[in-house]
């Protein structure tokens, strides 16, 4: 069973950083493209990054483009999304997800992604 743990959210002020971690077993995961989710309060669940399988291209949200960075190391079974310049709007649990497929460039969609964790708090205060 895949398992997918998020870690390294919280509060930071407006125009401060935050690298977020995702810890993945039971999956081959350097066979997977990875995704990055997020959800604020009463809206839903939008796309914010993801990266292919293998050394993949990782793909971006306009909204996050130029601010956060998807990254991947293969060998820790760990994706890692940094985001700078953070904004008030950056406000969401993000979510750390699994392509349910093997072999795949990274996705802007959700129903690509079987596997999800738990989700982390990031709050952006201005």
């Amino acid at each position: 069973q895949v398992h997918l743990v998020e870690s390294g959210g919280g509060l930071v002020q407006a125009g401060g950083s935050v690298r977020l971690s995702c810890a993945a077993s039971g999956l081959t995961f350097r066979w997977h493209a990875m995704g990055w989710f997020r959800q604020a309060p009463g809206k839903q669940r939008e796309f914010v990054s993801s990266i292919g399988w293998g050394a993949g291209s990782a793909y971006y949200a306009d909204s996050v483009k130029g601010r956060f960075t998807t990254s991947r190391d293969n060998a820790k079974n760990t994706v890692y999304l940094q985001m700078n310049s953070l904004k008030p709007e950056d406000t969401a649990v993000y979510y750390c997800a699994a392509a349910q497929s093997t072999f795949s460039s990274g996705s802007y969609s959700e129903s690509d992604f079987g596997s999800w964790g738990q989700g982390t708090q990031v709050t952006v205060s201005s």
